[in-house]
């Protein structure tokens, strides 16, 4: 089962590459997104999904790896970018742009995500980046609504 939680804490290994797992992490979350149907429901489904799974494995994660939040561990990136994307009619240009966005709020991680990462286990694997792509989310909607229609879908 420590395998299995692994490679699904890793994205499948993402999380192994020696530089910037985060934001390879983050790629893996956006090439999800555009996998996924268009739809509320599936996004949304997913991002519980993702967020039941991350809980799960970072947990296991945690304890393998001895320490509280590992750099390999990046399937919260990969929820952190959905819920970024979330109901925000973007096309490519406006997902690089929220991928842009959700690295530095998940790097910055302005309060509560700072305190939200302190909870124990999976939980606070997953927290404080989700409380970052609600940062992110709101964020790229700001970008949208001041004029930046070339980055929606239409």
């Amino acid at each position: 089962m420590t395998r299995v939680a692994l490679a699904l804490a890793s994205a499948f290994g993402v999380g192994y590459i020696p530089f910037a797992p985060g934001t390879f992490g983050s790629a893996v979350g956006l090439l999800v997104w555009w996998l996924l149907p268009a739809s509320a429901v599936a996004q949304g489904v997913a991002i519980v999904a993702v967020f039941a799974l991350g809980s799960w494995c970072g947990g296991i994660a945690e304890r393998h790896f001895g320490r509280t939040d590992p750099r390999q561990v990046v399937i919260d990136e990969v929820m952190g970018m959905l819920i970024t994307l979330f109901l925000n009619p973007v096309g490519w240009l406006g997902a690089a742009v929220g991928f842009l966005v959700f690295r530095v709020f998940d790097v910055v991680k302005p309060w509560p995500s700072n305190r939200l990462e302190q909870l124990h286990g999976g939980i606070g694997v997953m927290a404080d980046d989700g409380m970052a792509a609600i940062y992110a989310n709101l964020a790229l909607r700001a970008i949208l609504a001041f004029g930046n229609s070339h980055l929606v879908i239409g």
